[in-house]
């Protein structure tokens, strides 16, 4: 089918939430890697469980919950401050080397984003990071109130962008997300940033499971639904022989 918007998850798609290390390394040095990891693991789930128990808070909101409950799971204190510097690097997170690139080959395709952020962390990252300037609309969840991967979430690209949704191209490396916007009706296309060969590598690779190849294992993985993506992809760069 014609192929009429492109629409891209922002978490893990466009911009890197592996780098979130940076300032958690600075600010906890020896626990910087496990509170990234856990720490998106339980964003995640808090916006299922909120979405589930139909008590809706926004994502930055959310995101600071599961920050303070993965400081608390670990044994670590943090002052209002270094919450503060922490949480800032959701407004700044860097886009993957290929993001602009990959938006710049797209041109004349509409191409907007779809997340679970809130609009005004979404438009404040889009705008740091200068991608706000290949996007003809960036879609927030919060104005439904449910999270990915409801139903509901992917139906505002329809209202948004008056694209049926057998039209869209949706793009996630979440393969949660690329499994609900599959079923949705979307066509999709996987960003398949590890391979199951790479990460069997890495777990031979080493006695204990760093918390990074645990979340490798836990969501970069395709789940086993049946459902699978239209593509998979090495890079968002691949996108453009789709057009």
């Amino acid at each position: 089918m014609a192929i009429e918007a492109i629409v891209f998850d922002a978490y893990g798609t466009l911009y890197d939430v592996q780098s979130l290390s940076r300032i958690t390394n600075k600010e906890f040095p020896r626990h910087g890697e496990l509170i990234t990891q856990v720490w998106r693991l339980k964003q995640l789930e808090y916006t299922w469980l909120r979405t589930l128990m139909g008590s809706y808070k926004s994502f930055w909101d959310i995101s600071e919950e599961s920050l303070v409950y993965t400081l608390n799971a670990i044994g670590q204190t943090a002052s209002p401050a270094q919450i503060e510097r922490i949480m800032d690097k959701y407004l700044n997170l860097d886009p993957y080397p290929e993001a602009i690139d990959a938006l710049t080959a797209l041109k004349g395709v509409p191409l907007a984003i779809l997340s679970n952020g809130n609009q005004d962390m979404l438009d404040a990252l889009v705008q740091n990071s200068g991608l706000d300037k290949h996007l003809d609309a960036v879609i927030s969840i919060d104005k439904t109130g449910k999270f990915k991967p409801h139903p509901d979430a992917y139906g505002l690209v329809e209202s948004a962008l008056n694209v049926k949704p057998e039209n869209v191209m949706f793009v996630s490396s979440n393969a949660f997300d690329a499994t609900a916007a599959k079923d949705f009706g979307f066509q999709v296309s996987w960003i398949e940033r590890v391979t199951p060969q790479d990460l069997a590598a890495e777990v031979e690779a080493g006695p204990v499971t760093a918390p990074g190849t645990m979340f490798k294992i836990l969501r970069m993985q395709m789940e086993t639904f049946g459902i699978e993506p239209d593509n998979k992809l090495k890079t968002l760069l691949d996108l453009k022989d789709l057009k």
